[in-house]
Order: structure tokens, then C-alpha cells, then sequence
């Protein structure tokens, strides 16, 4: 074993290779190592991102489009840390915090990564009724309901889950392609404004909340902690860090995240803003695509949020259950039995919750978008903790821009969460209690 002159050990001992020999890869090859990142995308663009987005163009124009450079800036962190730190120590993130702070500390963020997910699991379930409610015009209720049911049979059955999710795929990629088409057919966004908005950060009255909705579930470091485990299954090798594999999978992830709810913020701004619409029921999203898509706007939309709805369904509630039996120390399988029962456990659970809930399916959405943030003060805290430990990088170079990015990220994020949930918590038990 080599021994370097400060005592440790050398890179290529501890891992196995030099870091600095590694071959870089192809743009060919990467392309076939990117996987976790596009499924990660897949979870995060459900009703709730369609929703939040839609609300922050109609609601504030412009005004909020700086939010989506610390979105860049915090998603990418947050992926590439978790990712550091799942290669470094050899575990992915739960694992780790276990081995380092213990059983309690593991459960601990277990059981709020999981609340995050079921949260937003919430805004999915209520999503699907929506958008059968903008297709049939019947009770968003009775939407959900045949939704769960095709969603037990996909979960229960084997094979259907794969055929579903390339429908699925396709009607993402047709919501993509209507939200495109409609900036270009109202054409185009105000350059000036846009540019204004972008590189002027300021919260307009009333904003606040709307803005961590919009931050929780564009960039949260739960994306990045599944991703750990994603990369399990991806069969990642250590040398996929520094080969430009994991780099390029964290950025594939954020900038496709950033493309399609930033469009989406767009067409609310060009479409709602200017008539003062303010969105609090499902037909509303329905005329975001109303300059492009005319009558059939409300049947298009109400097929983009089923299958955003769904695919976040099938792949957040599996999301929820892996990081809670994760941190509990149990089986993480995504194809587990146990993992799967528990998921219909869940969706039982949170469909009651939906069904108890008075208010319109967009404001649960939203209100459930907003709690989704309690996962990154909680788990964030611990992976800075581990980021900083100087024997994590014992070997090879200390990532000291990451360090200093994740910890500046962190803060942001906990400065958000504890400023709009000292407000938004009371007016959600309210809700409820109301109902």
C-alpha cells in the first residue's frame, strides 16, 4: 500500500484506480450510463410542478424567473453531493448517515424523506382526478379513484408496468411539445421582460410560498438521495464519478427539469398574467394552452397531467417507500414485495387524506408541493456534515467548490422553508379542519 507523506493513503489504494487516469467518456457512451437522472425527471414533472409553475407565471409574470438559476444551481449540487458521497463512502446516502451518526439519525431522515414523498404523492393523486375532471368532466374524485385502480394493477402485474410507462413517456412528450408550440404561437415571451426577471431577484408581495413550492419540487435533495439508489441499480462503478458519467446525468436531470416547468412558467405569464387569472381550479390550466390548441386545450392538458400524474405516482410512492426503509435499515428493492405492499398502503392512506380535503384539486396540489420541502432542512443537514469530513476525501482532492456550493444551498433552502411554512402550515390544518 502506498503511504503519502501526510500519512494517508493513496487514491488508487482506496479506490482502486487513479482518479486521474480515468478515461473520459464519449458523448456516446455517457448516453448509455445517464438513467437515474431521466427517471428522476420523470418523478419530479408530475401535476404539482405543472400546477406551481402555471401559478407563478399567471400570478407574478416575469418577476420569479430568477428563481430558476439557484434551481440550476441547487440541483445540480444537491445530485453531485449525494452522488460524491454515495461513491466516497461506498453507500448510498441513508447508508451513510447511518454509518456515521447512527440508527437514530438514519430514521430520522427516513421518515421525513418519506414525508416529503407522501406529501407529493398527495399533489399526484389529486393531479390524475384533475386532469380526468378537464377530459370527462366528472368529480376529480371519481378520476383519481380509476386511476389508483390501473396503478395497483401496474404495481400487482407483471410486465404492464413498462408498457404504461412508454405511454406515459409520450404523452410527457406531447405536453412538452404543446407548451413549446404555445410560446411560439403567442409569440414568444417579452425578451425584455424575461431577461429583467432573470437577473432581478426579488419576492413580490405574497410570494414567498409560491416560491418554495416552486423551488421544493424543481430542486430538493431527495431527487438526489433516490438517485443513490437508482445508481444501485444503474450498477454505477466508482469510476463513473470522474468519468464524466455522474456530472452528466445530475445536469441531463436539472436542465430538462428547468426546460419544461420554465416553459410552463412562460405560457402562464404570456396567456394568464395579463388577464389577472389566478388558478384555482383545473379548467385554468386547461387555457395555458388555449392560444395554440383552442377548444381541445382542456382535453390535451387534461392528458398531459394524467400521465405527468401517473408516472410521478408509479415512480414517487416506490421513491417514498425505498428512503423510508432505507433509513429503517429494511429491504430497498424496488421490485420487493414488501416495497409494493406498502406503496398500495400508502396510496390507501393519502387517497383518504385527498378525499377528506374541502378545497379545489389545484390548491392541494399546490399546498402539497409546499410540504414536499421539509425533506431538505432534515436530510440536507447530515449530507453537509458528511461533505465537509475531511476523511471522506482521505487520498484524493477535496471537492471545495462543492463544499462551499452545498453548504451556501442549504442554508437557502432552510431560510426558505422555515420563512413560508411559518405561515402555510396553519393555513393547511386549516384546510382540513375547514373541510
Amino acid at each position: 500500500m502506498e503511504v503519502l507523506t501526510n500519512g494517508e493513503v493513496s487514491a488508487k489504494d482506496r479506490l482502486g484506480f487513479d482518479p486521474a487516469e480515468v478515461k473520459k467518456l464519449t458523448f456516446k457512451e455517457i448516453l448509455r450510463k445517464v438513467g437515474p437522472g431521466i427517471i428522476l425527471t420523470g418523478i419530479v414533472i408530475g401535476p404539482g410542478n405543472i400546477t406551481t409553475s402555471a401559478m407563478m407565471g399567471a400570478n407574478y409574470g416575469y418577476q420569479m424567473m430568477w428563481l430558476l438559476i439557484p434551481i440550476i444551481i441547487m440541483g445540480i449540487t444537491f445530485t453531485m453531493t449525494s452522488y460524491r458521497i454515495s461513491i466516497m463512502t461506498g453507500m448510498p446516502i441513508l447508508h451513510a448517515i447511518r454509518h456515521y451518526y447512527g440508527g437514530a439519525a438514519s430514521a430520522f431522515c427516513g421518515i421525513a424523506l418519506f414525508l416529503s414523498c407522501f406529501f407529493f404523492t398527495l399533489g399526484n393523486i389529486t393531479g390524475t382526478g384533475a386532469g380526468m375532471n378537464l377530459i370527462f368532466g366528472f368529480d376529480w374524485r371519481i378520476g383519481s379513484l380509476i386511476m389508483l385502480g390501473v396503478l395497483a394493477f401496474c404495481y400487482l402485474t407483471k410486465g404492464v408496468y413498462s408498457k404504461v410507462e412508454k405511454g406515459i413517456t409520450i404523452c410527457i412528450i406531447g405536453m412538452i411539445v404543446a407548451f413549446f408550440a404555445t410560446l411560439i404561437s403567442t409569440g414568444g415571451p417579452s425578451w425584455g421582460l424575461m431577461a429583467k426577471g432573470l437577473v432581478t431577484p426579488a419576492f413580490p408581495e405574497g410570494s414567498f410560498t409560491t416560491a418554495l413550492a416552486y423551488i421544493s419540487t424543481n430542486a430538493a435533495v431527495t431527487a438526489g438521495i433516490y438517485g443513490t439508489y437508482l445508481g444501485l441499480e444503474k450498477k454505477w462503478k466508482k469510476e463513473d464519478l470522474f468519468n464524466g458519467a455522474m456530472r452528466a446525468d445530475a445536469i441531463t436531470h436539472i436542465v430538462t427539469v428547468v426546460l419544461i416547468s420554465g416553459a410552463i412558467v412562460l405560457v402562464g405569464a404570456i396567456v394568464l398574467n395579463p388577464t389577472g387569472t389566478a388558478i384555482k381550479a383545473p379548467a385554468q390550466l386547461g387555457d395555458l394552452l388555449r392560444p395554440f390548441l383552442g377548444s381541445a386545450a382542456p382535453i390535451v392538458m387534461g392528458i398531459a397531467i394524467i400521465g405527468a400524474g401517473f408516472s410521478s405516482l408509479l415512480g414517487n410512492t416506490q421513491r417514498g417507500v425505498v428512503l423510508l426503509n432505507a433509513g429503517l435499515d429494511r429491504e430497498t428493492g424496488l421490485e420487493s414485495k414488501p416495497v409494493k405492499i406498502i406503496c398500495i398502503i400508502c396510496l390507501a392512506v393519502a387517497t383518504v387524506i385527498c378525499f377528506t380535503y374541502g378545497g379545489s384539486p389545484t390548491q392541494l396540489i399546490f399546498i402539497a408541493n409546499v410540504a414536499t420541502s421539509i425533506a431538505t432542512p432534515v436530510a440536507g443537514l447530515f449530507m453537509v456534515l458528511i461533505l465537509w469530513k475531511d476523511e471522506l476525501f482521505a487520498g484524493v482532492q477535496t471537492p471545495r467548490v462543492l463544499q462551499i456550493l452545498m453548504t451556501i444551498c442549504y442554508v437557502f433552502a432552510v431560510f426558505m422553508t422555515v420563512n413560508a411554512l411559518r405561515t402555510q402550515i396553519p393555513n393547511l390544518i386549516n384546510s382540513f379542519i375547514g373541510g
